[in-house]
Order: C-alpha cells, then sequence, then structure tokens
C-alpha cells in the first residue's frame, strides 16, 4: 500500500526537489563505483611498482589516534609522505582516522580513505562508499587531476548545500543549477557504460513528477508518475536520510546540534519515518538528554562536509 505519509510530504514542492536531487546523487555513486575502484587499483600498483619499498609490511601494528597519525614505523612514515605528496591540499584536513596504516601495502581502498571525509573508517569498498566520499576522492587524490576539478566541486558544492538544507527543501532555481553542475560533471564521464546510466537515470528522474496517487485519499498535485513506484521512492528517501543521520552522528567535532533535532523533529513528524529510524531517534534523545546534564545548550556546528 502506497504511504499517506509519503504522499502528504510528496505535496510539497521543495521536499520533492530535495527528494530528487537527492536520488541523482544516489545514481551518480553507483556510476562511479567501478569507476573509482579501478582506478584507485591501478594507482596503488603505480605507487607499489615504481617504490617497491611500498610493499614491506607494517610490523608495528600502526594506528591513528583520533583523526592524527603520530609514532608511525618507517613503513607507514612513507606512505603517509607518498599520500600526502599526491593530495591537492596536503596542509588542509587530511582524515587519517579513515585509514588502517597497516593495510596501505595491500589494499587500494585504504589508500583510497585517506582522501575522503571522516567517517569512512569502517567501509572497505568502493560500493559502500556514498556520493560525498567518492566526490571527494576525486577532488583531493591528484591521480584524478585529468578530471575538470571545477566540475567536481560544484557538484560537491551543491551536495553540501542539499544535504545542509535546514528545513530539507530547494527551491526549482536551485535545482536548474544543480542540473547544469551535475550534467556536466557527468559529461567528463561519457564514455564509462555505468556513469553513462547512471546519467541517463538521472536526467530522467529530473524531468519527471514523483506525485503519489493513494487510494481513498485526494490527488495530489501533478499526475502519477510512469515507472516510478511509490516502494522505491520510499527507498532512496530512506537511503538519504539515513545518509545525513549518519553524517550528523558521527561528525562530532563540528555536529550541529541544532540540524540533529530538527531533523530528529522531522522524523517524529512523520509515523512512517519515525518507525523506521526508532534507534537513531533513541540515539539523539539519549545525547540530548546527556546534553541538558551538563548544562549546555544546542549549539550550531560547522559547515560543509569535507
Amino acid at each position: 500500500m502506497v504511504h499517506e505519509e509519503l504522499s502528504a510530504r510528496l505535496n510539497d514542492g521543495g521536499y520533492k526537489n530535495w527528494l530528487k536531487a537527492g536520488y541523482c546523487l544516489l545514481k551518480l555513486r553507483e556510476g562511479l563505483h567501478p569507476f573509482t575502484d579501478t582506478e584507485m587499483r591501478s594507482f596503488h600498483g603505480n605507487l607499489v611498482t615504481r617504490n617497491p619499498g611500498l610493499r614491506r609490511p607494517c610490523r608495528s601494528g600502526c594506528r591513528p589516534k583520533g583523526n592524527q597519525l603520530y609514532s608511525v614505523c618507517v613503513v607507514c612514515t612513507e606512505w603517509r609522505a607518498v599520500i600526502l605528496s599526491h593530495h591537492t591540499n596536503p596542509r588542509g584536513m587530511v582524515n587519517w582516522g579513515n585509514c588502517r596504516p597497516p593495510l596501505w601495502n595491500q589494499d587500494h581502498w585504504e589508500l583510497a580513505k585517506a582522501y575522503m571525509p571522516r567517517g569512512q573508517a569502517g567501509v572497505k569498498g568502493a560500493e559502500l562508499c556514498d556520493a560525498s566520499a567518492l566526490l571527494n576522492l576525486l577532488n583531493f587524490c591528484s591521480h584524478f587531476n585529468y578530471v575538470d576539478q571545477h566540475c567536481v566541486r560544484e557538484v560537491i558544492r551543491c551536495r553540501n548545500e542539499l544535504m545542509h538544507s535546514c528545513e530539507m527543501r530547494v527551491c526549482d532555481q536551485w535545482m536548474r543549477r544543480y542540473q547544469v553542475s551535475i550534467q556536466q560533471l557527468l559529461q567528463q564521464f561519457t564514455h564509462l557504460p555505468e556513469v553513462a546510466a547512471a546519467g541517463q537515470q538521472i536526467l530522467e528522474m529530473l524531468a519527471v513528477d514523483l506525485s503519489v496517487l493513494v487510494p481513498g485519499v485526494d490527488r495530489v498535485d501533478g499526475s502519477l508518475s510512469e515507472g516510478v513506484e511509490p516502494e522505491s521512492i520510499s527507498q532512496w528517501e530512506t537511503d538519504l536520510l539515513r545518509e545525513r543521520l549518519q553524517e550528523l552522528l558521527t561528525d562530532t567535532d563540528t555536529q550541529d546540534t541544532e540540524e540533529l533535532l530538527r531533523l530528529r523533529d522531522f522524523l517524529l513528524a512523520n509515523r512512517d519515518l519515525s518507525d523506521h529510524f526508532s534507534s537513531e531517534l533513541q540515539t539523539i534523545t539519549s545525547m540530548e538528554t546527556q546534553m541538558r546534564r551538563r548544562g549546555g545548550g544546542a549549539r550550531e556546528g560547522g559547515g560543509g562536509r569535507e
């Protein structure tokens, strides 16, 4: 049965735009998975071929402390230098906490995670990464300098604006700018079948009306979208909300408490979503209780995700 709650949410044009834009990120992620995996495997192979010393194992069990990498062995020190030499912003934040240094000599994705936003420590492959992680990899790893970096950064900016929209709504003007940005990025990869297929799905989504017809309920504005099942809409809505929740809950250094509480209120106002995210809501409630016990109020956190 089509969810009445979903139907009501899709009556909101701004939220519908937010959902469509998020779907495009999900499809972009799917298209980039094979490409980034293949490229990082090749990059890693070239590094160890040019410098056979990088093949040596770490025998000290080196690991980051928080997001810093101190007191590492000779092998991991060499890997750190190589990673920084291929970082487009080596003086900026490098999220060493993503990595397991003893695996750098054999696992290309442990290398990739050094160029990604924080929160990737448990991610073991490209297929498990979100769009933000893959876009940041393209932006911060010099191996991908042949990709137009302006196009990459524009989509990163749009992604951050979308996911940090406090009301989860974007206007039609924003959507037009977003469409231009994502199409320009996709044009960089027209030779890749997976990205081309994702691009076609993105174009179709940007043109479709997501209005849902619920039996026994007044029809919402617009027509029922052919080929878009309500269950599919609900699934990618859940994926997007989960991504935002996880980002807010795990990024403790720049945690935006106000935004987290607004997202909680949104979930609580929609029964289907509050049921689905019950465990996350309990976590947020516990955090709020602890904060009140410490006598602290909600504070505003940092900006875009990098």
